[in-house]
């Protein structure tokens, strides 16, 4: 009340209830035109994200419908790859037609060309026709999930043309996602969220994966540089008259060191290429391994990843590690004094 001072005053809100708001996103035109000119993105998808019943019997099936352009996903997510049965580019080239996910397929009893009845959040139901089988290898999400063009979409809910609800953003370099999803969600006030956010938990255990397995390579190469360590102190021991001879015929000790890692650099040289091969070979006969899990639908044969940087680092380090292990028994060679091992003899 007037009057009265201000720190006496407690002001208690109860029963806070969200507010009815629109769903689609706001002037969404706009936001599609800056974001398409933004040097940093490869391609942009529109969807329209909208719950739906499908008919089973006397049930009804909750799920999901996502509105797509089938062309940019194809494009930008390969949404190709996960299609098991059918024809993605259906949903653009036949009218009302929809891919199931498939274990909602498996529920609802529905194949390829039949028709389904979609139920909206309206009440109103439409036939559309089944032109494809969509498995993302999470069986949660595939019970769940259905994909329809844009436009069906739209008709479906009863929007104009320009309804949308979401906008999904594929960047030339995944590493800036984090900082643009921040950019546009302060540029346009809206929820935005990049993918490394979306997939931390599958990102943290990546990493930890990633980790073990560099870790385990560089402990083998370092085991294996003592090895040729052993290997060159043995023979400093057993070539001790030849040293002895060399440095007595005018090599120096330089000359000496040189000769010892000139043989670590080869083993280093032949081995690193060895092995190389031999793990080609290897990874090309793994790669031919049947591999079927329903996590991966499209994969059939174990995956292997060819990426010559992994051969690089392999070779690289085979050759650092044979010059440091063949640096000190080569340093040990060329302070051999041959006047001590002559008279020994």
């Amino acid at each position: 009340k007037q009057g009265w001072p201000s720190d006496s005053v407690y002001h208690f809100i109860r029963s806070i209830k969200t507010t009815t708001a629109r769903q689609e996103l706001y002037n969404s035109a706009a936001i599609i035109n800056t974001v398409q000119r933004d040097p940093r993105v490869l391609g942009i998808s529109p969807r329209i994200v909208s719950p739906v019943f499908f008919a089973s019997g006397s049930m009804d099936i909750a799920a999901v419908m996502h509105g797509i352009q089938v062309e940019e996903e194809i494009r930008l997510f390969h949404f190709m790859d996960y299609i098991t049965e059918g024809d993605a580019t259906g949903l653009k080239n036949i009218s009302n037609s929809i891919i199931l996910g498939t274990e909602l397929a498996k529920i609802i009893a529905a194949h390829i060309g039949d028709v389904v009845h979609v139920t909206t959040s309206r009440g109103e139901i439409f036939p559309l026709k089944v032109v494809g089988l969509f498995q993302s290898g999470i069986k949660d999400i595939d019970k769940a999930q259905s994909f329809t063009s844009v436009s069906t979409a739209q008709k479906l809910m009863g929007k104009p043309g320009q309804y949308l609800t979401e906008v999904h953003v594929k960047l030339k370099d995944i590493n800036e996602a984090p900082g643009a999803a921040k950019e546009y969600a302060t540029l346009f006030d809206i929820d935005a969220e990049d993918i490394q956010t979306a997939n931390s938990q599958f990102e943290t255990g990546t990493f930890i994966r990633t980790l073990i397995s560099y870790t385990v390579g560089i402990v083998l190469l370092i085991v294996a540089g003592f090895g040729i360590y052993n290997i060159l102190n043995m023979m400093i021991y057993e070539k001790m008259d030849t040293i002895a001879i060399l440095k007595a015929t005018g090599f120096s000790g330089g000359d000496v060191k040189r000769v010892f890692l000139t043989i670590a650099v080869s083993i280093g040289v032949f081995g690193g290429i060895t092995g190389l091969v031999f793990g080609y070979l290897l990874s090309a006969g793994i790669d031919t391994i049947p591999f079927n899990t329903s996590a991966l639908p499209t994969v059939k044969t174990y995956p292997v990843n060819y990426d010559v940087r992994f051969y690089v680092i392999g070779l690289v380090f085979s050759l650092v590690t044979t010059y440091l292990a063949g640096w000190f028994p080569a340093r040990k060679a060329s302070r051999v004094d041959p006047v001590v091992i002559i008279r020994g003899k």
